[in-house]
């Protein structure tokens, strides 16, 4: 029996496929503005000509003006009726611009040229199995770096650590902290600088951002902060610490039920994990009003999937879910998990973790004793 077609469900559906398509494309434009730096030269800037917008970021005129001209039918920048002076309101420059941090919302738009950069291998993945190591995906450690700079370090002292009753008293006084897929290694090189008691190791798989990490390290002459290449899977360092961090790392990992339990193993008695992770269900029904929702499944089968799958892993990919990430936690041996949410990052949950502990605050006030 043939179906009957709703012909205006049927142009509904096509039209929010046009939208899809050019919204796709903007996202390519929004990145080169962001990475040009045209949405920072614009900001507050007085409606002005394609030269003179070029002149003052020193880009060249014909590029800047077609890009201009896209970022118009994009409703992002205006135009006069003439053609000539393009504006940047401020209430779209808030969310585009570096001289806003914290609201730039651009930033992310990179992530869609470095997956499409790989879409003929992952095509090539989808028929024949198997994944793409990190090496084959370019500018994506300098795109997270950046990403984890505005989630993580702006808001690392006043908001993350404060999730921890009493650490920043106790890092002050010397711990030890480990910082697990550390990229390169911004968060620990902060937290370095700002306690020169603690001892920090830096541990990630990947070559590139751990000698970009030693070599931050060494240009500040910072003598208590040290990297390492490593595969936490298989690797175990051979002494324990107070603090462990993991920083939108988990998920990526081939075998993160492995690595949480190496990340067990190595908390000394009454230590705390702090683990931040994409917050989303792990039941794909429960996402469907997901503000990223789209975003991250896409990252998920272009990179995140696909990286764990490379190195035989469990491709997990990036909506594993809470509800799964709290399993393989109590997995590995934890007993008590909190999950906060922060409002400067509506994208990810923060997890803090005790260990052999039935309360976090206890864990820390025993440690405090025992320090005293």
């Amino acid at each position: 029996m043939a179906c009957e077609i709703d012909p205006v469900k049927a142009e509904g559906f096509a039209g929010s496929l046009v939208e899809m398509i050019n919204q796709g494309a903007m996202s390519i434009m929004i990145s080169i503005g962001h990475q040009t730096g045209l949405f920072d030269v614009m900001a507050g800037m007085e409606p002005s000509t394609s030269k003179e917008i070029a002149d003052q970021s020193g880009l060249h005129e014909r590029y800047v003006r077609e890009w201009l001209n896209a970022m118009v039918v994009g409703k992002i920048v205006f135009v006069d009726d003439s053609s000539t002076y393009y504006h940047l309101p401020m209430e779209h420059a808030m969310f585009l611009s570096r001289k806003f941090p914290g609201d730039n919302i651009a930033l992310f738009a990179q992530y869609i040229p470095v997956i499409a950069g790989v879409e003929q291998k992952v095509i090539h993945c989808f028929k024949n199995g198997g994944g793409i190591p990190y090496s084959e995906y370019v500018r994506f450690h300098e795109v997270m770096a950046e990403d984890s700079g505005q989630t993580i370090i702006g808001a690392l002292f006043d908001h993350i650590l404060t999730l921890i009753p009493g650490i920043t008293q106790r890092l002050e006084k010397g711990i030890s902290v480990l910082d697990v897929g550390c990229g390169s290694g911004r968060a620990l090189i902060q937290l370095g600088e700002r306690f020169p008691n603690s001892v920090f190791l830096g541990i990630d798989l990947c070559k590139e951002p751990i000698e970009k990490a030693r070599k931050s390290t060494e240009e500040k002459g910072l003598q208590n902060v040290f990297f390492h290449q490593a595969d936490l899977t298989s690797f175990r360092p051979d002494v324990e610490f107070d603090l462990i961090t993991a920083f939108d790392a988990i998920h990526d990992q081939a075998r993160p039920d492995l690595v949480l339990k190496t990340i067990y193993d190595c908390l000394k008695d009454n230590g705390v994990f702090l683990m931040q992770d994409i917050d989303a269900s792990e039941k794909v029904y429960n996402n469907l009003d997901h503000p990223f929702g789209r975003l991250l499944y896409s990252i998920s089968t272009m990179h995140c999937t696909s990286v764990s799958l490379a190195q035989g892993g469990m491709g997990l990919g990036t909506m594993w879910g809470t509800e799964r990430a709290n399993r393989m936690m109590r997995q590995a041996g934890f007993n008590n998990v909190t999950e906060n949410r922060l409002p400067h990052d509506p994208m990810n949950c923060y997890f803090v973790v005790s260990k052999n502990c039935t309360n976090t605050q206890a864990s820390l006030i025993e440690l405090e004793e025992i320090d005293d």
